[in-house]
């Protein structure tokens, strides 16, 4: 794969509450594969993954509020990585 498989590491409530069990949140290619995934998270974080889920995140068309304006907003993929007991992976 010629481009970068994991684009960031998503901060969100959910993302927050699965890092005490060991889990976080990544936003990462849309043709990434499981496999593809963890070899990147060890590289990239330095962890050692256990399992690995994916989720399709539908884009859809948001309004602009206090205008009639709209904008598409793209779909993409997110990770949720499980790591070693131990271990983190850090959220900037």
């Amino acid at each position: 794969m010629t481009k970068e498989v994991i684009k960031r590491v998503l901060i969100t409530e959910k993302g927050s509450a699965l890092s005490l069990q060991n889990r976080y949140l990544l936003e990462v290619a849309k043709d990434a594969t499981k496999p593809q995934i963890a070899e990147a998270a060890e590289k990239k974080f330095g962890v050692h993954v256990l399992a690995v889920r994916t989720a399709n995140m539908k884009g859809g068309v948001k309004y602009i509020r206090g205008t009639r304006r709209t904008r598409t907003e793209a779909t993409w993929k997110k990770a949720i990585v499980t790591v070693k007991a131990g271990e983190r992976i850090e959220q900037v």
